[in-house]
């Protein structure tokens, strides 16, 4: 069986990578494909569910964690922790399914030193200025904050040449198309075909 691939997805702030992600997945059986459940220390929301949106976990228990390795990355937060576990990650690639990290590029780059192999794409936006019009359009903010979170937005899109893969999120349906095309090339690499076809291959060898 061939092992799943992680992928890092970053992107500012209404770039639209959750909703992106979320099509995706709607495309993709669960065995295929999900998304990275982190761990955190923060309470439940309501209807939030233990090990369906987050592994809750006290403090005591994530501080053990760190001090065990066995987070791919993680990060305090307005004083709540956050965090990816490796057994997780790992149980789940040797299943065969892909695995989506929704991290920024901060959590990207520890990533990246733990996992090399990872694959990681950024989602750009078609414009500042649509940008701004999506953040404006959720209705959720004040002018302050969303002139904050451009500010946020550009110094984070510095960081995009760190990345494999860059999709420019104008259009929604060819975007989610361009992740799906990103996810059946890394299935035909030659490194996944000898591992997923081996017996085939020294069948088509031998002589």
């Amino acid at each position: 069986m061939q092992n799943g691939h992680l992928y890092i997805v970053s992107a500012p702030s209404g770039a639209g990578k959750s909703s992106l992600i979320s099509a995706l997945l709607k495309q993709l059986s669960q065995d295929k494909a999900q998304v990275s459940v982190s761990h955190t220390t923060r309470q439940p929301r309501p209807g939030e569910e233990h090990g369906v949106h987050y592994y809750f976990s006290t403090p005591a228990e994530f501080e053990r964690l760190i001090a065990q390795g066995l987070f791919l990355e993680y990060a305090n937060v307005f004083g709540n922790y956050y965090g990816t576990s490796i057994p997780m990650i790992e149980s789940h690639l040797a299943q065969g399914i892909d695995i989506f990290l929704d991290i920024d590029w901060q959590g990207a780059q520890q990533v990246r030193s733990k996992m090399p192999r990872c694959k990681s794409i950024f989602i750009l936006p078609p414009s500042l200025t649509e940008l701004e019009q999506r953040l404006i359009g959720r209705g959720q903010d004040s002018a302050e904050v969303i002139a904050a979170r451009m500010e946020k937005a550009i110094s984070e899109m510095a960081h995009y040449d760190e990345y494999d893969y860059v999709i420019i999120n104008d259009d929604f349906e060819r975007a989610v198309a361009e992740i799906n095309a990103i996810l059946i090339a890394d299935k035909v690499t030659l490194a996944a075909q000898q591992q997923a076809q081996q017996l085939l291959i020294q069948q088509l060898l031998a002589k």
